[in-house]
């Protein structure tokens, strides 16, 4: 007998011993680029005082990316934690955007919906026993389609808050921004005595801006005072954002929840030209740095280093295996996200090589110190390896000789991120081992994930997806 009660005292005494599974709260912000956050910012205009906590009670991630440089393909990543290839998610409504006869090829159709049959990050935690909630955008599917945020793994979302609300200007609640956030409260609250994963997806700071008129006052004032090229309605709309994080944040607190909730503030893809993208390159839309690299937090009290710094280059696929980790399981192997736990813990490298981003498609409207003057891209693959980012444009790959003509088809740009990160410099024509190897490395990851490649044109023309209406530029 006492042996017995020995065991049953030394079994509930590891159980009381184990750590509880952390909740999770993932904050989306949507456009934002990496310029935007004020911890990133040189120029001093943009304020975001909550964003910048987290990164002073966390870690900061300085080569952090978006899984594509738009917002329904960025969105199918991170829920899936697959590559583009393997969800056939590559744009906002169609890969056939912009004047036709400029098309050299016929770019991969789109699909616009993530598919039932594709295990969401929310399903794997629901089934480590999280409750799981959706706030704000969803973009991948809806509930007539049986691809809405309640058919793919979450218990609750609001389909009041999911339109854009950018013809409804509400001066106490710009781009809806409080309203989500009071909703993900009320869900963390509720589920206080559980674990609980709430994915706050703002439609803030997309176009059109919004803010409350005082702090569009405040930004005006300021503006006044700054020789940059100061932008008061993004910026407020920035700020306002930042404040709804602020008050998340505090509810987590007032809960005595923070302690225990690993906390992740990033964004969809990277900032429209209205922000000051520069030192990087380019915009939202094209797969240069300013399209793709992100803000992104972490705060994890007691496993992430307060105030500490991660250049390793992550992306947001990773984040699905990470939450998987961080609740105890073992991410499935279709993933092709990483899992971060390495790193919030103080490693120094990933076990990978690269990260890809792959667009088989046409989109409208070129970007600053972009390659073309028509598009913001062409069908291009990407991949980012240790400092080298190599990109590879399908036309004059697979129209213009390919590796046999590489020296003279300009199918490739390659750049040393740590020593340009702004993309000013092409080596593709000085460093051609480098250049070699990296392509290589895409034909083979082509195959891997069986990668479709636009084709040659009909002899009709371009026979893409049709074009639909969006919410996106």
């Amino acid at each position: 007998m006492k042996r017995l009660l020995l065991l049953l005292t030394a079994i509930a005494s590891a159980a009381a011993a184990e750590p509880s599974k952390p909740n999770i709260v993932l904050i989306f912000a949507d456009d934002m680029g990496w310029h935007d956050a004020g911890y990133n910012n040189s120029n001093g205009f943009f304020e975001t005082p909550n964003i910048d906590r987290l990164a002073k009670d966390g870690m900061a991630f300085t080569a952090a990316y978006a899984g594509a440089a738009n917002c329904a393909p960025s969105r199918g990543c991170l829920m899936s934690g697959q590559y583009t290839p393997r969800h056939g998610i590559y744009a906002v409504g169609s890969t056939s955007r912009g004047p036709k006869k400029e098309f050299r090829m016929d770019p991969v159709p789109n699909t616009s919906d993530l598919r039932p049959s594709i295990v969401t990050m929310a399903e794997a935690l629901k089934a480590r026993g999280y409750a799981t909630g959706h706030f704000g955008k969803w973009h991948l599917g809806s509930a007539k389609d049986g691809t809405g945020p309640l058919q793919q793994g979450f218990d609750t979302s609001d389909p009041t808050l999911i339109p854009p609300p950018d013809k409804e200007n509400n001066p106490a609640d710009p781009k809806r921004a409080y309203s989500i956030t009071r909703e993900a409260c009320e869900f963390i609250e509720k589920n206080k005595e559980r674990p609980f994963f709430a994915y706050v997806a703002h439609h803030a700071i997309h176009s059109a801006q919004q803010a409350r008129p005082e702090t569009l006052e405040k930004f005006r004032k300021k503006a006044q005072t700054m020789k940059a090229d100061a932008k008061p309605l993004y910026a407020a709309c920035t700020y306002d954002l930042d404040d709804s994080v602020g008050v998340l944040l505090k509810k987590l607190s007032d809960l005595g929840l923070d302690k225990n909730t690993l906390v992740i503030f990033t964004s969809d893809n990277g900032g429209t030209p209205q922000s000051p993208n520069e030192p990087l390159r380019g915009a939202k839309g094209a797969y240069y740095e300013a399209g793709i690299r992100e803000p992104f937090v972490v705060r994890w009290p007691g496993t992430v280093q307060p105030g500490s710094k991660c250049d390793v280059p992550v992306i947001n696929e990773d984040l699905y295996p990470t939450f998987v980790s961080a609740g105890g399981g073992t991410p499935a192997e279709n993933l092709d996200g990483t899992s971060l736990l390495p790193l919030l813990k103080g490693a120094a490298t990933l076990p990978r090589e690269s990260i890809f981003w792959h667009f088989p498609g046409y989109l409208d409207n070129p970007v600053p110190r972009g390659r073309d003057k028509i598009f913001r891209t062409r069908p291009v693959t990407t991949i980012r390896k240790g400092d080298w980012k190599l990109l590879c444009y399908h036309e004059e790959w697979l129209l213009d000789g390919g590796q046999e003509k590489i020296a003279t088809n300009h199918a490739v740009e390659l750049y040393n991120l740590k020593d340009d990160p702004g993309e000013h410099h092409d080596l593709a024509g000085e460093n051609h081992a480098k250049r070699d190897e990296l392509m290589s490395d895409i034909v083979g990851w082509w195959k891997k994930t069986d990668a479709k490649l636009p084709t040659p044109l009909g002899r009709d023309g371009p026979k893409a997806d049709k074009e639909e209406k969006s919410d996106e530029e």
